[in-house]
């Protein structure tokens, strides 16, 4: 057994302590699935769903889950120049003209990298020139709200050797403004996107340890 699966066994062990009854190392049986809503962008499933019991029986609960296509987030780095591209737009969620990064749905057949470079393209008219312009650095990937969602980001630091302007191509509905800015006004400007901060976060992590690394041949 490796640390890891170690340490999600005795973190286990500490969990069963507080259980109600609930067998969490079972098997989750769906009893029914109603399809109720389906919009442009996503659909709403309401469920009923078996729980197994220790002590045999199971617990039955009802959610309902929002289906949607799997996103990638990208906090684009321009290394020349030290610039990362942030945006902006209206987002019904917090209803406001809301800061954040580049990011979309992977349509179908696209690998993350290559739905990462069309929504790059697509959004904000950067694209990577030749084969050595880009590096992916992949952060994981992540669910939006894992308890009402399916949606699962896929997060990436994308650091620009080389590109070149194109022309951007939006959807109908679409509005975006995009700026290449600095390390320091992206950390300054507030973002509540979840996904975008757990990218910026990883490149600060990054960052760091480039500093310190400096700091340290320097001395």
């Amino acid at each position: 057994m490796n640390n890891e699966a170690a340490d999600e066994t005795q973190v286990d062990a500490l969990l069963d302590e507080s259980s109600d009854g609930v067998d969490m190392s079972g098997t989750v049986t769906v009893l029914d699935s109603k399809h109720v809503y389906q919009g442009a962008i996503f659909g709403v499933d309401d469920m009923r769903i078996a729980l197994p019991m220790r002590g045999g029986g199971r617990t039955v609960i009802r959610r309902q889950v929002m289906r949607h296509a799997p996103c990638v987030v990208m906090l684009v780095h321009d290394c020349a120049n030290d610039r990362y591209l942030i945006e902006r737009e209206y987002r019904i969620g917090c209803d406001a003209f809301a800061y954040g990064l580049p990011a979309g749905l992977i349509d179908g057949g696209e690998d993350v990298e290559e739905a990462a470079l069309r929504e790059l393209r697509e959004e904000t008219g950067v694209e990577p020139t030749g084969h050595d312009g880009i590096e992916f650095d992949h952060v994981g990937q992540f669910y939006s709200s894992e308890g009402m969602t399916d949606e699962l980001a896929n997060i990436m630091v994308l650091h620009l050797r080389a590109w070149h302007p194109v022309e951007r191509h939006f959807d109908g509905d679409e509005h975006v403004e995009s700026a290449w800015i600095s390390w320091q006004r992206l950390r300054d400007t507030r973002i509540t996107a979840s996904n975008s901060m757990i990218a910026i976060l990883h490149e600060q992590i990054r960052r760091n340890r480039q500093n310190t690394a400096k700091s340290s041949f320097e001395s």
